[in-house]
């Protein structure tokens, strides 16, 4: 029953991940935007330096969703948990 309890954890933590790679994302877009208001002439090295920066962020977040389908895979369908749950309380 735990490992059940951890895996269905571990796709929600999964999915906090994926969130997290958004949230990112968008303060990585916001700092390079100021940055370049602040300094036009660094424009071109700073948005390479954002566009590397994203490319890490979004290998994460596909990494993130690769691990999701893999614990998914792991957890038994409903009728096996009840089942167990079943044979648990007898």
């Amino acid at each position: 029953m735990i490992y059940f309890a951890g895996l269905a954890i571990a796709v929600a933590l999964v999915a906090v991940a994926a969130c997290g790679c958004g949230i990112g994302q968008g303060i990585t877009v916001h700092g390079a935007i100021t940055s370049m208001a602040r300094q036009p002439e660094m424009s071109g090295k700073i948005q390479l330096v954002m566009f590397i920066g994203l490319a890490f962020i979004e290998s994460l977040t596909i990494y993130s969703l690769m691990m999701s389908f893999i614990l998914m895979a792991k957890i038994p369908k409903t009728d096996v948990v009840l089942e167990l749950i079943q044979h648990a309380v007898k």
